[in-house]
C-alpha cells in the first residue's frame, strides 16, 4: 500500500520538490510568500468586486486557493486565487444566474477539471493558437476595463448582457462623472505607472490603494466603499448543500463548461510560463486535479472561482521562491489581513479598485505578440485575434474560444490547401546520371509528378486537376515525399487516379511514401490496388527499374503507336552489335 502511494504523481512530486529542503530555503519562502501576499491583496478585494460578488468573496477566495490548490497543484511555483480574466466571465454569469448559480457552476467546473486531470487530458487544453489566445486575453481586457468604469466615474447604470452593450450605453446615455471617485482612480493608477520605476519592492497598487483611502477618509469624501470584511473565511452567504437545485443543473452546464474552460487554459498557460522561467517541472494533469479539488470547496466558503495566477506566480518566482510554501504562506497572510485589518479595509473606496483593475486590464494585453502579428504583416493572425477579441466581449468564454479556434482552423485549411502543389516533369537523364545511374536516354512515355503538401479534402480539386495530363503518358511516377499526410478525401483522389490510369492501359508508381501516407495507403486499400512492386523508395529506383524493362520487353506506349522511342532504338542497336559477335564466338566445351 505504502509503495503505491509513493507512486501518485502528487507524491512523486513532494517528494521531488521538497528533496534537500532546508532552513535557508523555507526563509526564501516565508519571503517571497510575503510579497506574493502584499501583491495579492488588493487583487484580490478588486476581483472579488469584479466578479459581482464583493471583497470579501475575492479575499476568502485567494485565501483557499492558496492553501488548497497550492498544496495540491502541478508545480511548485503556482500562485492561484481569484484573476481578472474569470472576473470578467463571472460578472456576466452573476447577471445572468445569480451568485447561486455561479456558485453551482463552479462546483460543476471543478468536476469537470478532476475528470480532465484524471483521464490526462491536460496536454490537450493548451492546444490553442496564439491568435485566439491573445484575442481572447485582450476580449477579457475590454470587459474589465469596461466593468470598472461604473466605480471610477461614481455613477450607477443599468446592467448590460454584455461589455459591448454596456460601453454602448455609455455612449448613448452620457453621465456625469464624480470628480472625488476620478481623482482617486487616477491616483491609484498613477502610482501603479509610476512607482515601479523607482522600487519594485513595494507592490505600486498597495501603495496606490493605500494613498487613496487616506485621502477620502481624511478629506472625509463620500464614495462607495467596500464595506465590512467579515473575520472569518466562512461566509454567511455560501453555498449549502441543501440550496444545490439538483432538477435545474442542466441549465448551468454552459456556465460550468466556460469557467472549466477558463480554468484549465489559464492554469495551464501560467503554469507553462512559470516552468519556462524558474525551470522547474509541472505536471498538467495534477494541476487540473488541484485546480478542481480547490473549485470544488470554495464555493461552500461563499468564494468565486479560483485559477492560476500569471502575475502573481511571476512575483513568487522572482521572489525566490523554492516550493509551494511559498502559496501558503501567501495563503496565510491574507488570512492574516482579513482577520487583523478588516477595519482598515472596509474603507477602501471602489473607486480605488477600480483603478487598479484598469492597469491590470491594460497590462493583461498580450502586447508583444499583438506587435509581431502587426509587424510581420500576419493578417490571418490579426483576423483571429480581432474576431477573438470582439466575440469575447460580446459572448461567453465558451463561443469565444470555439469561434476564435473555428477562425484559426479554417484560415490554417486554406494556406494548407494553397501550399498543397502537384508539378511534373519528364524524366532527366543528366540529373539521374548525377545520382549514378547508367541512364543516357529516356523513355518519353514516362513522366513524374511531384506532390507537395498534404492531400487533404482542401487540396483534393488541386491535385485532381494536375493529373488531367496523366493520359498523355503509359507509366507515371508519383513522387510524396514533401507529402506529410492524406485524411480518407485524399486517399480517395488517389484511388480516382490509380482507377482512371489503369483504365487506359497505364501503370501508376508511388515513391518516398512517409510512415504516416504509407499507413492510410494500407488502411484504405490503396497500397494492395497499386501494389507492392510499384511502390518505391525513391524516384530514381523506380526510373531505373521501369527503363531496364523497356530495354528486355520494349515501350508498351511506342509499340502501340509504332513511332519508336530513344530507349527503343537503343535496345535494338544493342541486339543488332551483340548478335553478330554472339554467332563468331566459338562454343565452350562442356565441363
Amino acid at each position: 500500500m505504502i509503495s503505491l502511494l509513493a507512486r501518485l504523481p502528487l507524491l512523486a512530486l513532494l517528494r521531488r520538490e521538497f528533496s534537500g529542503y532546508s532552513l535557508a530555503s523555507f526563509q526564501r519562502d516565508v519571503l517571497a510568500g510575503l510579497t506574493v501576499g502584499a501583491v495579492a491583496l488588493p487583487l484580490a478585494l478588486a476581483f472579488g468586486v469584479a466578479s459581482g460578488a464583493d471583497a470579501p468573496a475575492g479575499l476568502v477566495t485567494a485565501i483557499l486557493a492558496g492553501l488548497i490548490i497550492g498544496g495540491l497543484g502541478g508545480a511548485a511555483f503556482q500562485i492561484s486565487g481569484p484573476t481578472g480574466a474569470m472576473s470578467a466571465v463571472l460578472i456576466v454569469l452573476a447577471g445572468r444566474y445569480g451568485l447561486e448559480g455561479v456558485w453551482v457552476a463552479t462546483l460543476l467546473a471543478g468536476a469537470m477539471m478532476v475528470l480532465l486531470g484524471l483521464f490526462r487530458l491536460g496536454r490537450y487544453i493548451a492546444f490553442i493558437p496564439s491568435p485566439v489566445i491573445a484575442g481572447f486575453t485582450s476580449g477579457i481586457a475590454l470587459i474589465i476595463a469596461i466593468g470598472q468604469l461604473d466605480h471610477v466615474l461614481g455613477v450607477t447604470t443599468p446592467r448590460a448582457e454584455n461589455a459591448l452593450e454596456k460601453l454602448l450605453h455609455y455612449v448613448t446615455h452620457p453621465v456625469v462623472p464624480d470628480w472625488h471617485a476620478l481623482t482617486l482612480a487616477a491616483l491609484v493608477m498613477a502610482t501603479m505607472l509610476v512607482l515601479p520605476r523607482f522600487t519594485k519592492a513595494i507592490p505600486g497598487s498597495l501603495v496606490g490603494i493605500v494613498l487613496a483611502t487616506l485621502v477620502s477618509v481624511g478629506l472625509g469624501w463620500q464614495v462607495a466603499i467596500i464595506g465590512d470584511i467579515p473575520r472569518t473565511i466562512l461566509l454567511d452567504h455560501r453555498l449549502s448543500w441543501s440550496g444545490i437545485p439538483w432538477e435545474h443543473l442542466s441549465d448551468l452546464l454552459a456556465p460550468a463548461v466556460s469557467i472549466a474552460a477558463l480554468g484549465a487554459i489559464e492554469s495551464l498557460l501560467c503554469g507553462s510560463v512559470g516552468a519556462a522561467m524558474s525551470g522547474k517541472p509541472f505536471d498538467s494533469n495534477q494541476e487540473l486535479i488541484g485546480q478542481g479539488i480547490g473549485n470544488l470547496l470554495i464555493p461552500f466558503f461563499g468564494g468565486v472561482p479560483a485559477t492560476a495566477a500569471i502575475a502573481r506566480t511571476s512575483v513568487a518566482i522572482k521572489s525566490g521562491a523554492v516550493t509551494r510554501v511559498t502559496s501558503v504562506v501567501h495563503a496565510l497572510l491574507l488570512l492574516l489581513s482579513a482577520l487583523v485589518l478588516a477595519p482598515l479595509i472596509r474603507s477602501v473606496p471602489l473607486a480605488a479598485l477600480g483603478g487598479v483593475l484598469l492597469v491590470t486590464a491594460w497590462r493583461m494585453n498580450e502586447w508583444e505578440s499583438i506587435h509581431f502579428f502587426v509587424n510581420a504583416r500576419l493578417r490571418h493572425a490579426l483576423v483571429g485575434f480581432a474576431i477573438t477579441m470582439l466575440a469575447t466581449a460580446a459572448l461567453d468564454l465558451t463561443q469565444a474560444i470555439l469561434i476564435g479556434i473555428a477562425i484559426s482552423a479554417v484560415i490554417y485549411l486554406r494556406q494548407s490547401a494553397v501550399n498543397t502543389t502537384v508539378t511534373s516533369a519528364p524524366v532527366n537523364p543528366q540529373q539521374l546520371q548525377t545520382q549514378g545511374t547508367p541512364i543516357t536516354a529516356t523513355c518519353p512515355s514516362i513522366h513524374v509528378y511531384y506532390l507537395t503538401g498534404p492531400v487533404f479534402f482542401g487540396s483534393v480539386t488541386t491535385v485532381l486537376e494536375a493529373f488531367e495530363t496523366a493520359s498523355d503518358y503509359h507509366s507515371i511516377i508519383i513522387s510524396m515525399r514533401g507529402v506529410p499526410l492524406i485524411d480518407a478525401m485524399g486517399a480517395q483522389a488517389l484511388h480516382q487516379i490509380v482507377e482512371e490510369h489503369h483504365a487506359r492501359g497505364g501503370e501508376v508508381f508511388f515513391t518516398a511514401l512517409q510512415p504516416a501516407v504509407l499507413d492510410m495507403f494500407r488502411r484504405t486499400g490503396l497500397f494492395e490496388r497499386v501494389g507492392a512492386d510499384h511502390i518505391y523508395w525513391s524516384s530514381a529506383n523506380a526510373i531505373v527499374e521501369l527503363h531496364e524493362r523497356r530495354l528486355v520487353a520494349g515501350c508498351p506506349r511506342c509499340d502501340d503507336h509504332g513511332d519508336g522511342c530513344a530507349v527503343l532504338r537503343m535496345a535494338r542497336e544493342r541486339l543488332t552489335r551483340e548478335a553478330p559477335a554472339a554467332e563468331q564466338q566459338p562454343a565452350q566445351a562442356p565441363a
